[in-house]
């Protein structure tokens, strides 16, 4: 039976439903634009270190920084990372390139990933193999080259199951 009275309350949607898994995907260009912002300052923090940890000595005489000074300043640029982004990650998907680019990182299912798994994943694969000689900078290149399929996906993305969606 079907229900006309037309003394009921109206059933109208008052609230606008927003569907992020439609959004569409941030383009390669900003994505680049917030890598870069991201670098820039982390380079702000990590340069002064560098310098005052005497690690631009050794590269000034040509000698390669060794295992421990390079695994510690990993480390620290991770920290620092995480120190300055992880508000905006665990609140939006976003770092604060991606904030100023107006783009942010979600799940297929276009919700803010999970900080862990996903995004733990998602940076691990992306600075973690980078830190291995040779091998490392070579999977890096190939990791970054991957935006240039359809899905506008590095590996960081899709072994994490994210995706990075205009806001």
């Amino acid at each position: 039976m079907s229900d006309n009275n037309v003394y009921s309350t109206p059933q109208a949607q008052l609230v606008e439903q927003v569907d992020d898994s439609e959004k569409p995907l941030a383009s390669r260009w900003a994505r680049l634009g917030a890598s870069i912002i991201d670098s820039i300052i982390m380079m702000v923090i990590v340069i002064p270190v560098m310098y005052f940890t005497g690690g631009f000595d050794g590269i000034m005489e040509g000698r390669q920084p060794g295992f421990v000074y390079s695994l510690g300043m990993a480390v620290l640029g991770i920290i620092v990372f995480f120190a300055i982004n992880y508000r905006y990650l665990i609140a939006n998907g976003q770092t604060v390139g991606k904030k100023v680019l107006e783009i942010k990182i979600v799940d297929l299912n276009g919700n803010v990933p999970v900080f862990q798994p996903q995004l733990v994943i998602r940076y691990a694969v992306y600075m973690l193999p980078g830190q291995i000689p040779v091998v490392g900078q070579i999977f890096s290149i190939i990791n970054i080259l991957f935006i240039f399929g359809k899905e506008k996906r590095c590996i960081h993305d899709l072994v994490a199951k994210t995706k990075v969606v205009k806001c």
